[in-house]
Formats: structure tokens, sequence, C-alpha cells
């Protein structure tokens, strides 16, 4: 019974989300095209902490404070290196106590980022320099997710059209610097054309925010959310932060998320989990 129930509830889903523009779910890899992604590397890319829980989980855990890591991830693919994410600026590895406040609920009111180690001295761990990274993207424009960005310069970076013409407008978003080499998206995409990587469209966290299915060989299907949720339990529980550009439009990308991790039978990997992050292997260990 309770197996039909699930059976029952995914189609359910499924037909949701079919009924939603641009919420279409990603085709499976291309059966005759075998992947092209052989590595992931989880790399330190801040390291931030908040005052009260709740302001990312509406009602829940009020006043409780919260620390959540932030991560890049760095991936290797036939046709070259991709990175996903930039995190903190790493000029703030060079500011007092290696940490800075963010103003993500107005001026001054945090959360606090730290970065005592620099994306750069990890690329250099191994031997990969900037130039080396062939294309790039951003989740989104929130500086603990695209503070790095012209530390690449000539590197082609995968953004929403939305975000890019977003970006800048509020005080917690970062302006992308217009004469950096960009493809702009609109919706999902297949970056190398054999299902390895998909950019998976999922606005509401900002209006073109977009989340990674990566398929690798030997871990299996797995999901960069970005900030789709925050914590295991926001993605669980369907909490949307009250600064959230949209939250019926975040609501909608967490049902996306969730009936792509049916079908794929997916892991989902939440940038900003705590618990999740200490379980993971970091660089220079990696994932196949």
């Amino acid at each position: 019974m309770e197996a039909n129930v699930k059976c029952a509830s995914l189609v359910v889903v499924l037909a949701f989300l079919t009924a939603i523009p641009g919420m279409r779910i990603s085709a499976a890899p291309h059966p005759e095209v075998r992947s092209g992604v052989d590595r992931l590397y989880v790399i330190d890319c801040g390291d931030g902490s908040g005052p009260d829980e709740s302001r990312w989980t509406p009602g829940v855990n009020v006043g409780t404070p919260v620390g959540f890591p932030g991560h890049c991830y760095l991936i290797h693919h036939a046709q070259g290196w991709f990175l996903w994410d930039t995190g903190i600026d790493d000029a703030v590895a060079k500011l007092p106590n290696h940490e800075i406040v963010f103003h993500e609920w107005g001026p001054g009111t945090g959360p606090i980022w730290r970065k005592p180690i620099t994306l750069a001295a990890q690329l250099e761990q191994l031997h990969v320099k900037p130039s080396d990274i062939r294309l790039m993207a951003v989740s989104h424009s929130h500086p603990d997710h695209a503070g790095n960005i012209e530390m690449f310069p000539n590197t082609p970076m995968l953004v929403q059209r939305v975000e890019y013409e977003w970006a800048g407008s509020r005080q917690d978003t970062v302006a992308f610097n217009k004469k950096h080499p960009v493809k702009l998206i609109d919706g999902d995409h297949d970056i190398f054309g054999d299902g390895s990587l998909v950019l998976l469209s999922t606005p509401g966290h900002t209006p073109g925010h977009q989340s990674l299915l990566v398929r690798l060989p030997k871990t299996g299907p797995v999901i960069l959310s970005g900030d789709v949720a925050h914590f295991q339990a926001s993605f669980k529980n369907r909490y949307v932060p009250t600064n959230n550009w949209s939250k019926q439009a975040s609501l909608q990308s967490m049902d996306k998320i969730a009936a792509i991790i049916a079908k794929e039978r997916a892991q989902l990997w939440i940038n900003h989990d705590q618990p999740q992050s200490d379980s993971q292997k970091k660089l220079p260990a990696y994932y196949e």
C-alpha cells in the first residue's frame, strides 16, 4: 500500500511540473554516448555563520545560531575543466580575521563569512591554473557564490539570462562584469551535449537561479542545488526564506528537484548544510 501511495505521489509531482512553463525535467543521458565526466572535487569556498537560523527557516529554530559552509565544485570533463560557483571573494582572506559581514537582510545584518583559505590556493594544490578552466557557471549572483568570477577573466560563464539582467539590483547581489565572456541560458541546458552536466533552471531564491545535475560514472547522479534550499530540513519541509525573490517559484523549483531525484535516483548536495558537508570528501580527494 505504501509503495502504491509513493508511486501515485510521484505521478502527481511529475504531472504538476510538466504543467509549469520552463519547469521541464532534463532528459536522461543519450544511451549511445558515454558521460565525459570522471572527477568532481568539493572545494572549501567560505565558512558562514548567522545569529538566527529562522531567517532561512521561517518560524523554526528562532534565535538559534547557525553555521553553514560554502562550496565550489571543480569538475573534470573529457573536454576540459568546469567550475561550478566561485565562492566568497578571495580578497576576504586578507582582511582582519579573514572575515566579512554581508548584507543579505539589510546593511550589516550578516551573515558573517570567513575565508581562511583561498580558491586560488586550492586550485594550485591540483596544479590547475585559472586559465585551465574551460567553462564556468554560477548558481546565482549572491556574493558567496559569485565572488571570484573575475579570477577567470577569459573563461566563458554560463548564466541564466534573467539572472544576468537582474544581478546587481539588490544590495545582496554581485553585478556581473559585462566585459566577461558569457553564454546566456534560457531554461535547462546540456552543457557538453552528452548528458553529463546539465544546468537546471530553478528560479525562486533569485529570478535566474540554476542548479547542476552531474552524472558521475561511479557515484551516480548528483544535483548541486545552489540555494534551492539552504539545509536538508529546508528541502524536506519546504522552508522558504522571506528574502527569496519568489516563494511560489521557490516551492516549484524544490518540487522540480524532488521529481528529478526520484526519476534519476540522484543525490542532493545542499551547499550550506553543515552535517552533509562534514560527511563529504574534500579536495584533494574527489568523487568519480
